[in-house]
């Protein structure tokens, strides 16, 4: 099965921070997890693979074409939602979706019209009036109404109540049912893992600790149980573990 996205010896250096050697790769049908302490390089990595920062070095293959070589092209695919964006706050979401769909050519928009309704989304309200729930709904209507065959999302659910989480964690598994689509999302909830990831990458320092679907990933952490531990380590478990871990090693 020909993957989604694939990138490769991933690296961008700042003064005091380098993101370094990042690789992984997502098939399609799959929902993957990007986690990691705050600072560790998970934004950093999902705007370099989208050319948002210009990486120093390694590739970024999606749909099978070098991303950099083909970024237009490839974006007629690509569904990006990050987090808190809060643009064009006094616009109504009509006067948004017309001047966005002016760049796809597969726009759709009886696709579009359907999102709306299954959402619950009023297209004569601006932006500014919705609830950061339904913004991020907003989005991600955006993002599947021109057939987006990938989503990268950067902490789509942070600052959401718990139901609004939720729901937005069954139109994720929704997006990826028919084994077409797949999502790359970063976040700090790691519940929100537990619950509808296929795949984990941890990154921490800068570097990919570990990369492998969700048991294998859980499995391989094993040795962070102790005695006391009756029952398997869950992801909040074992990044706490590890990070103190890493923590105590720096410090000695």
């Amino acid at each position: 099965m020909n993957e989604l996205l694939s990138v490769q010896n991933l690296c961008k250096y700042y003064p005091g921070f380098m993101l370094e050697q990042i690789s992984f790769s997502i098939l399609p049908g799959r929902i993957m997890g990007l986690i990691g302490k705050n600072g560790a390089g998970k934004s950093t990595t999902l705007k370099s693979i989208l050319n948002m920062v210009h990486p120093d070095s390694g590739t970024v293959t999606m749909f099978g074409q070098d991303f950099f070589c083909n970024e237009q092209q490839c974006k007629q695919q690509l569904g990006v939602v990050f987090g808190g964006i809060d643009f064009y706050p006094l616009k109504k979401l009509s006067a948004i979706t017309n001047a966005t769909k002016k760049f796809y050519s597969n726009w759709d928009q009886i696709r579009y019209q359907n999102y709306l309704s299954q959402f619950s989304l009023d297209k004569h309200k601006r932006f500014k009036e919705l609830s950061n729930g339904m913004k991020v709904k907003y989005l991600l209507a955006l993002a599947l109404s021109h057939h987006a065959k990938l989503l990268i999302l950067d902490e789509p659910t942070s600052g959401l109540d718990p139901f609004s989480r939720d729901e937005i964690l069954h139109i994720f598994s929704r997006i990826v049912s028919d084994g077409t689509c797949s999502i790359l999302f970063s976040t700090h909830i790691t519940s929100d893992l537990e619950r509808c990831a296929d795949d984990i990458t941890y990154i921490q320092n800068g570097k990919v600790l570990k990369s492998a679907p969700k048991e294998v990933f859980l499995q391989s952490f094993s040795h962070l149980r102790t005695p006391n531990d009756t029952l398997p380590l869950t992801l909040e478990e074992i990044m706490l573990r590890t990070e103190r871990s890493n923590q105590n090693e720096f410090v000695l």
